[in-house]
């Protein structure tokens, strides 16, 4: 039997798995905190409900993703400090975020995360750290698709130059 043959949880990690857990669990902890800032900004309930969904899904990515690095004796990532909870009307209109920037900031982070998941996936050779990553990335996508739903009901979605033109010209031939 070779070192990557019978248990993943005893095989070694090579060193794109140590990069993309130890990213992955900087990236899943900020975002936590950035998010619980931007939670104090928000006004609109359901993307308050959406953002706890993120910032629950961050930590417990972070948490198992700190657990595999302590497993393989590799060094953690910088953890930022807490956020405080605030008063929405205690942040001045001017320097608050509006609900559908905070929609729209979130919902690139989900598609920027799913590439970067998708990435990790790829270069995986334990099966165990990929099927972690292949759990979060199914995560993302709900957590994505929600998003877009609150975003299309509330008006907020930034729809792109539609390609009208092209179309009627293609139905034409």
């Amino acid at each position: 039997m070779g070192i990557l043959s019978g248990n993943p949880k005893d095989e070694p990690m090579h060193y794109g798995e140590v990069s993309a857990v130890w990213a992955a669990a900087l990236s899943a902890k900020s975002l936590a905190s950035c998010y619980s800032t931007l939670l104090n900004h928000a006004g609109d309930e359901d993307l308050k409900k959406l953002i706890e969904e993120a910032i629950t899904l961050g930590q417990a990515e972070a948490t198992a993703l700190e657990q595999v690095l302590k497993e393989n004796g590799v060094g953690l990532p910088p953890a930022p400090p807490e956020r405080p909870k605030a008063n929405i009307n205690d942040i001045p209109v001017g320097a608050r975020f509006q609900d559908p920037e905070i929609a729209a900031f979130i919902s690139r982070d989900i598609g920027i995360g799913l590439t970067s998941v998708s990435m990790a996936m790829a270069q995986c050779i334990r099966e165990d750290i990929a099927a972690m990553f292949w759990k979060w990335h199914a995560a993302q996508v709900k957590l994505g698709g929600e998003f877009l739903k609150l975003n299309k009901e509330k008006g907020w979605l930034v729809v792109p130059p539609l390609h009208l033109e092209q179309r009627e010209l293609v139905g034409a031939r």
